[in-house]
């Protein structure tokens, strides 16, 4: 099984081309089911997450080819970015199993579109990275708002809607960008009109928005809390560009600030993350947007401790609680990080004290005490977001450290180790 071994105390300087979002190309790519026509996806990241898709959607029928590994169009150069050609002409099995949905958790997604052209789906409950529950009841009572008929019968969600979903009010009782994602989807061809209010307003949401719209949806607010959803007899193909990846570019932002150097975060827009931008200018780092990017810097003047707590857009992004962690185990003070989105989202704390970080827990809130220097050690990678944690850290102490399990990285950072190398960290991939 492959680790990362990383040595730290070197500063970061250079460029980091930020990829495409994983959050953002993994709707785009379900959205492919409701058409018969290609849809074109450009700026896709070339993840563990998006290969897995592409075997779940393979299995419903959907032929895939790529038009190629890097993408520099309009000048833009996105890393290492891929066009993906998805084909959905027929749908040849509306049945999602257990053995796919269950290693990654978005692949329940596919009800939404399966049922709304099919009239029928089957799919597996998801498993998925173990930080929280996550129930998937928000998907099925807004399912059954749309007309849908569903059961759960041994461990699948079985939804049928042999008339077309009809189109309806649905009032989340809670944000979820995934319950979002699905609804929008199925309320795309369903008949007449569905208003989803206190919907997710994330960046993410935005982009399947506009694919949707691109493919001859109907759609109008996705950005705010109220989408309304003019349903369609049926879609299109289309061509749509992938945004870049605001939790990879506030990775590496922390990174910087963590380290101290001059990075720019090539094809950034900050636009997507100004929560999170406003914090790690607190704590001392210098965020410059540029044409290109954003520019990170930060001299070698200590860490200031910030208090944080995750929210829904625009707040500040639960994708990024680990990883500010990491950043503020050598703040000079005492920090407060608050996680009100996932339970259970703190189990990298352990494997930071095994660094030398001092952290307590109370509830939902982790207590930073900053500590002077870190010293390497081996580490465990116990989801994605915190796995990064440990690279942020490891990259700042002292000697060698580390970190088993990568596969959680590969889900979601693109080539991590061969992007932060460019920029001075000593850091490699060890197989076996």
């Amino acid at each position: 099984m492959d680790r990362i071994r990383i040595v730290g105390g070197n500063t970061l300087a250079g460029t980091i081309p930020i990829s495409g979002a994983k959050n953002a190309a993994l709707p785009l790519m379900i959205a492919s089911l409701l058409t018969s026509q290609t849809l074109t996806l450009e700026n896709v990241p070339h993840l563990a997450d998006v290969e897995q898709l592409i075997r779940i959607l393979g299995n419903h029928g959907v032929d895939y080819s790529v038009n190629g590994k890097r993408d520099h169009q309009n000048g833009n150069a996105s890393g290492y970015s891929r066009t993906i050609n998805f084909t959905a002409r027929d749908i040849v099995d509306t049945t999602a199993p257990y053995e796919l949905v269950s290693k990654m958790r978005a692949s329940f997604w596919v009800i939404g579109p399966v049922l709304a052209r099919m009239g029928e789906a089957k799919v597996s409950l998801p498993g998925g990275c173990a930080i929280g529950t996550r129930p998937v009841d928000l998907f099925i009572d807004g399912l059954q708002a749309l007309g849908a008929d569903i059961d759960v019968d041994t461990g699948y969600v079985v939804a049928k809607a042999k008339n077309r979903l009809r189109g309806n009010r649905y009032v989340f009782p809670k944000v979820s960008v995934g319950a979002t994602h699905v609804l929008m989807m199925a309320a795309s061809l369903a008949r007449g009109e569905t208003v989803l209010e206190n919907a997710a307003r994330e960046p993410e949401v935005v982009n399947l928005a506009e694919c949707l719209i691109a493919m001859g949806a109907k759609i109008h607010g996705a950005g705010t809390s109220t989408i309304t959803i003019e349903g369609v007899d049926e879609l299109s193909g289309a061509q749509v560009r992938v945004i870049p990846d605001r939790i990879e570019a506030g990775t590496y932002a922390m990174a910087v600030a963590m380290t101290g150097g001059d990075v720019l975060l090539e094809g950034a827009e900050p636009d997507l993350l100004e929560a999170a931008l406003d914090v790690i200018r607190n704590t001392g780092a210098e965020i410059t947007p540029i044409n290109a990017g954003i520019r990170v810097k930060r001299n070698g003047a200590g860490i200031s401790p910030v208090d944080v707590t995750t929210e829904p857009f625009p707040g500040f992004p639960t994708d990024l609680q680990a990883q500010f962690m990491g950043l503020m185990t050598m703040a000079k003070g005492k920090s407060r990080i608050t996680e009100t989105i996932f339970e259970n989202r703190f189990m990298h704390v352990q494997e930071l004290a095994r660094l030398g970080a001092h952290i307590t827990l109370s509830g939902q809130t982790a207590i930073v005490e900053g500590v002077s220097k870190l010293k390497g050690a081996p580490v465990m990678a116990t989801d994605l977001r915190a796995s990064v944690s440990l690279v942020i850290a490891g990259l700042a102490a002292e000697g060698e450290t580390t970190v088993n399990r990568v596969y959680h990285l590969d889900r979601g950072f693109e080539r991590l180790e061969e992007k932060l190398s460019g920029c001075g960290a000593v850091i490699e991939r060890i197989s076996g």
